[in-house]
């Protein structure tokens, strides 16, 4: 018998009727010509450290643990295999010179998994990791392999950029990179109020900057990571610690606690007045019950159909509560904050939203949504989740 999967944090357990670990390209065609003859689900598992439930199935769930390593390289791209983890891939690209623009704070995420949530770091200029990928190859729900780029195919691939697995299973990804390069990272602690006086000059002031918020002190921890030589000082703030190094080593952090989260991405122009709201319903209702603190970053805009941040600067708002915990009292409470400023939700996180909500944030909904269906109208990288939050349809 299967036994039960658990994500990272334990929030979602469920008993797949199948946990498959393809080799090879073949043996997922196989596997999905098979599942699609059977009127089967197949979903995709990554590391797991989503919350929300994507890869849920009583059918089957497939890892590409097994789909590992680097492929190929020029001066400005690059190819893996899609099972390769943010910080598997981060290495890769080090040791041939190369690296990506941004990464977020965590990289214990698959690549596909990342791009396919839409997971982003933070600052101003640097927009989410699906802005990366210009190349696939990919198994479609008839168990062929095909390949798109954004070059031949610019509609399909702006639907497929942050797709939620629900257009075919990646196993190549040709992602667009930079040079390597370094970053000197610098963490600060100032009072809460002196963070946001000087918010729009942080932001602009640094490559990469983002603050966390401690309810229970109204302390603020800021971070700025900027090329060697060129941090600003920040004369209101006690620099707390500083170091230099590799992007893909100095960008992620390393942290053993688990969390529950969820997170918004609103208009920047927003971002100020939804943070205050939050602060002043956390410190009324919530600071008592919830010391985790409170993270605030910005993304730059891109086009791909489903991404939280279509046309738009935005900034993320996230909030969390320790893993193992009651935390949907506390989170439901707070998500209407979000929802009147705009907010879109971060797909791989808590949220509440069903179609009928998300239509209305999404310009491209409907064409993401005919794309879906003529890639896959038999609905095999469906599960009842998919379904109910892309077409409003309830599970039985």
């Amino acid at each position: 018998m299967p036994s039960e999967w658990s994500n990272w944090s334990g929030s979602l357990r469920f008993t797949p009727g199948s946990l498959e670990k393809p080799a090879d390209e073949a043996q997922l065609a196989e596997l999905v010509r098979r599942a699609a003859s059977e009127r089967r689900v197949v979903r995709v598992v990554g590391a797991g450290h989503s919350s929300s439930s994507l890869v849920e199935t009583g059918d089957v769930l497939v890892s590409l643990e097994r789909f590992q390593g680097l492929v190929s390289h020029d001066t400005d791209e690059a190819t893996i295999r899609s099972g390769m983890t943010v910080h598997d891939a981060g290495k890769a690209f080090r040791e041939v010179g190369l690296a990506m623009p941004n990464t977020g704070d965590v990289d214990v995420q698959t690549m596909a998994g990342a791009i396919g949530t839409g997971t982003h770091g933070t600052g101003k200029q640097l927009q989410n990791l699906a802005s990366m990928l210009i190349g696939v190859r990919m198994v479609n729900r008839q168990g062929e392999i095909a390949e798109y780029s954004i070059e031949q195919q610019p509609d399909f691939f702006r639907a497929l950029r942050v797709s939620l697995g629900a257009l075919g299973i990646f196993t190549q990804l040709r992602l667009r990179l930079v040079p390597a390069f370094q970053l000197h990272r610098a963490e600060w602690c100032t009072h809460i109020d002196d963070c946001l006086n000087h918010l729009d000059q942080l932001i602009e002031e640094n490559r990469n900057f983002d603050f966390y918020w401690y309810p229970r002190s109204d302390e603020a921890k800021l971070r700025t990571l900027n090329p060697p030589g060129e941090s600003p000082a920040i004369p209101f703030a006690t620099l707390q610690k500083e170091y230099t190094g590799w992007s893909n080593e100095v960008l992620p952090r390393h942290r053993d606690l688990k969390f529950e989260e969820m997170e918004y991405a609103l208009p920047v122009e927003a971002g100020p007045a939804c943070f205050q709201e939050v602060r002043a319903r956390v410190k009324a209702k919530w600071r008592k019950i919830v010391g985790w603190r409170v993270l605030y970053r910005t993304v730059a805009p891109d086009d791909a159909f489903l991404s939280p941040y279509y046309e738009r600067d935005s900034v993320t708002i996230s909030i969390h509560h320790n893993a193992g915990m009651p935390f949907w009292e506390y989170f439901a409470d707070i998500e209407p904050i979000f929802r009147a400023y705009g907010g879109r939700p971060h797909w791989g996180k808590m949220h509440a939203l069903k179609a009928h909500h998300l239509r209305p944030l999404y310009p491209m909904w409907d064409r993401f949504l005919e794309l879906r269906h003529c890639f896959d109208p038999q609905g095999v990288f469906l599960n009842g989740y998919l379904r109910e939050l892309l077409m409003g349809e309830v599970a039985l």
